[in-house]
């Protein structure tokens, strides 16, 4: 093990940086990276790619998490390692309420514990949450730029088959009772990430927050009716994270 470097991000430990964007996809990262000055990159290694720039002069770290809550506590537990003080996740979402259509944003303000991760970290009894004032920037942010935007509680698994493919399960019908008991409850959409970067951020003293793109909406789909397109354009997520990236530096000074 080189201990100059961060075991699974392949990154320098002697980086200065207070913000990270977290991303699932590594093709992504050098696509919000060029939303910053002066980007530079760092690493890649695995489904770990990062990068550095500067929003308003402060270094901001650029790090994708791959697929899934295991993956992304690795990278919170290691930006912790160097100082990272503050998280936004950008990421893709499937809406579940019907109020959420593809290309409307998703910003959590609770995250349902149905992944595994977090359950290695605390007892389920605790919330899976952000920080109100990572949150409320990121709502600040979708505001002022005009963008449709819904806050509230999303659903967050391990299993993306188990969700869209739930009769094939031997648990089939846990999954589906659970998945009208988030329906009752208003839940707004499902991924794949937040639940583990909320607790172990919490965990590590790190302020987080999420802005999710909903790329379609499965109940929608489900009816013959619905004329909702899928759309996988992630760039009002992008703006979004970076513009309130750019509030919390400002409210800090």
């Amino acid at each position: 093990m080189n201990e100059d470097t961060l075991f699974h991000l392949g990154i320098s430990r002697n980086i200065s940086a207070k913000y990270a964007i977290l991303t699932g996809d590594p093709k992504r990262v050098p696509l919000i990276a060029q939303y910053l000055d002066n980007p530079k990159f760092l690493s890649e290694k695995r489904e770990f790619v990062t990068y550095i720039g500067q929003i308003n002069g402060e270094n901001v770290l650029i790090t994708s998490t791959g697929i899934g809550g295991a993956s992304a506590s690795i990278t919170v537990e290691e930006l912790s390692l160097l100082g990272i003080k503050y998280i936004i996740r950008i990421g893709t979402c499937g809406g579940m309420n019907k109020s959420v259509k593809s290309n409307d944003l998703v910003i959590p303000t609770g995250s349902i514990r149905m992944e595994g991760t977090s359950k290695e970290y605390v007892y389920v009894e605790y919330p899976a949450v952000p920080d109100f004032e990572v949150l409320s920037a990121i709502v600040e942010s979708a505001k002022s730029l005009e963008y449709k935007y819904h806050t509230g509680v999303v659903h967050c698994k391990d299993s993306f088959y188990g969700q869209h493919n739930p009769e094939l399960m031997p648990n089939s019908n846990e999954l589906k009772d659970k998945w009208q008991s988030w329906l009752k409850m208003g839940t707004l959409a499902s991924e794949m990430e937040t639940a583990s970067i909320f607790i172990v951020s919490l965990l590590r003293g790190i302020k987080a927050g999420a802005v999710l793109l909903s790329i379609w909406n499965q109940e929608l789909k489900d009816n013959s009716t619905s004329t909702n397109a899928d759309n996988y354009n992630i760039s009002n997520a992008i703006n979004t994270a970076i513009n309130a990236v750019k509030i919390l530096i400002n409210n800090h000074r």
